[in-house]
């Protein structure tokens, strides 16, 4: 290559790395949207909009939800992998989108490492383990020798094969030993008003649908999922403590960025994201979800979502789950 020609190709790629420095100085520069994979007013509807729009203040543009529900949030997480690295699309990420679809799709169209640049873990939430009040079962080691005595006799409800409900659940039998029956509804609400009316006798939920109908003795509570208990679950016990060894379940959220997001936006994301946890507003809405708050750095986060998939996984090839 002669100096000249060297000289150009060297200026050129000089012009383009100032370019990319000097559009991630200036940014943002217009609304930045954020892709939530489920429909409105559901919890983690609920918490992007929530910590969005705090995020909204420290960034001087606002950040807007874009709903883009479907075949577990896949629909969504592949639009997200597919947009303009800009730092102007970004996606809640989930336990069903970083975790569950990977593991269950046979082509989910993503990779939840490779297509995505993870910016900060948001909060932890665990479900809760209920039956139906007619079960004549207090408490988990009661439901499990029930199951036993039993075999194939109980059946437990969730929004569809493959739903983190279905893996929790799957999870269960695997750590007890117990057959139950699966039976998959059409959405998180008719699942739960299954387990209500007596369709099915138990469920793996989220506690923010679950405890008002708990304190209104609509369904009982045997055991939370979390490796501790929380704030506003005090008074009912871990599954570890039930006496289930091994057994924690949290569905996680964060926020997430197309693979190619600047290093520098991505930094500017996770503070902003860390600062929005930091605020009472913030705290208080999202404590009443029952979400642990969980502030930390990009690689924080991407080591978590490894390990869950990794653990995930396992479950999903041991209960043969398999969506084409």
């Amino acid at each position: 290559m002669s100096i000249s020609r060297r000289a150009f190709v060297a200026g050129t790629a000089l012009a383009v790395a100032a370019t990319t420095r000097s559009s991630a100085q200036a940014w943002p520069t217009k609304p930045i949207r954020i892709i939530v994979t489920f429909a409105p007013g559901g919890p983690a509807d609920v918490m992007a909009r929530v910590v969005g729009q705090h995020m909204s203040t420290i960034l001087g543009q606002q950040l807007f939800v874009e709903n883009r529900g479907g075949a577990g949030g896949t629909i969504g997480a592949r639009a997200a992998a597919q947009a303009e690295p800009d730092g102007y699309t970004l996606m809640l990420g989930t336990t069903s989108t970083l975790v569950v679809g990977p593991a269950v799709y046979r082509n989910v169209g993503y990779d939840p490492l490779r297509s995505f640049a993870l910016i900060a873990a948001l909060g932890n939430t665990s479900s809760l383990f209920v039956v139906n009040p007619e079960v004549p079962a207090r408490n988990v080691q009661e439901l499990v020798a029930l199951a036993t005595a039993q075999p194939g006799k109980l059946s437990y409800s969730s929004p569809g094969i493959g739903s983190s409900p279905h893996l929790i659940a799957e999870l269960f039998k695997l750590r007890t030993g117990i057959e139950a029956l699966h039976v998959p509804y059409k959405s998180g609400g008719q699942s739960i008003q299954a387990a209500v009316s007596g369709e099915v006798q138990m469920v793996f939920e989220n506690p923010s649908v679950t405890l008002p109908l708990v304190r209104a003795g609509q369904v009982r509570a045997l055991a939370t999922t979390g490796e501790t208990r929380g704030a506003e679950t005090a008074d009912i016990p871990t599954m570890i403590e039930a006496g289930i060894p091994d057994f924690v379940s949290v569905s996680f959220t964060g926020l997430v960025a197309p693979a190619g997001t600047p290093a520098d936006i991505v930094a500017r994301l996770n503070a902003a994201a860390n600062d929005s946890l930091k605020s009472p507003e913030v705290h208080t809405a999202l404590t009443r979800l029952a979400v642990e708050l969980r502030p930390g750095t990009p690689a924080d986060f991407a080591a978590f979502v490894a390990k869950e998939a990794e653990k995930w996984r396992a479950v999903v090839q041991a209960a043969k789950i398999r969506i084409e």
